[in-house]
């Protein structure tokens, strides 16, 4: 369920705002957003996994935090985060 270091250091130099970048919210939004896709097509097969829903939803929290902490702060950058991500089609 967990996304493999290899896919994780892929997202992070694919939006990465500088060179030691791992913590901006493009980077966190970018990684919990490929967590949470995986755990929708884990979750359509094991649909009585109520502990896995349990930690989804902490993570789609999370992740709206991040992106309203983005949005109020920098609104470009949400927007094309936004873009990017293929969120709010």
């Amino acid at each position: 369920m967990a996304i493999t270091q290899e896919r994780k250091n892929e997202i992070i130099t694919e939006y990465k705002t500088h060179e030691n970048d791992t913590g901006s919210p493009e980077v966190q939004i970018a990684v919990l957003t490929e967590e949470i896709n995986n755990l929708n097509n884990h979750l359509r097969f094991h649909k009585k996994d109520h502990h896995s829903r349990r930690g989804l939803l902490k993570m789609v929290g999370k992740r709206r935090n991040l992106l309203n902490y983005l949005r109020n702060n920098d609104i470009s950058r949400y927007r094309t985060l936004i873009q990017n991500l293929g969120l709010r089609r």
